[in-house]
């Protein structure tokens, strides 16, 4: 086991936490044992697969604004190669980072290797290739559902 789910007091699903740190939870009496490992425990603990806090957290942070631009969240926006529509293994910038584009939302698309080597220091019109997707920036609520999807 990696991680446990911790549930906010309205059931409402927060975070993943290590093991170590959920313990430390139960330790200190914030969180209660909502769903356990089958004839693991430690200590006086059974060994937690989901906890729920004791009380409410207000999460103002998860409908404001837009997420932190990564590579997880570009593919699991995009899902496929932006050109080509094969699995994606990479991420590409659609104005190169030597042209003054920047890691962004709206410049970023998942790609395969082959598409991106082939796109390589170039603009998509330049390397003769179309865009399949429009990127966007997606809300927090709209990449936890597109994360869901998985």
């Amino acid at each position: 086991m990696t991680d446990v789910l911790v549930l906010n007091a309205s059931y409402e699903p927060l975070q993943r936490v290590s093991v170590r740190h959920a313990i430390g939870m139960l330790y200190r009496q914030v969180a209660v044992v909502e769903e356990e490992v089958d004839g693991s425990r430690f200590g006086p603990y059974p060994m937690p697969r989901v906890l729920r806090l004791v009380r409410y957290v207000v999460m103002k942070w998860v409908h404001r604004g837009t997420p932190p631009c990564t590579k997880a969240g570009i593919h699991a926006r995009d899902r496929v190669c932006a050109y080509c529509g094969g699995r994606a293994t990479t991420v590409d910038h659609v104005l190169p980072r030597s042209r003054g584009g920047g890691s962004t939302w709206h410049n970023l698309v998942s790609a395969c290797t082959k598409c991106n080597e082939r796109k390589g220091n170039r603009t998509p019109a330049e390397a003769g290739m179309k865009l399949r997707v429009t990127p966007y920036a997606p809300s927090y609520l709209q990449l936890k559902a597109l994360r869901a999807r998985r």
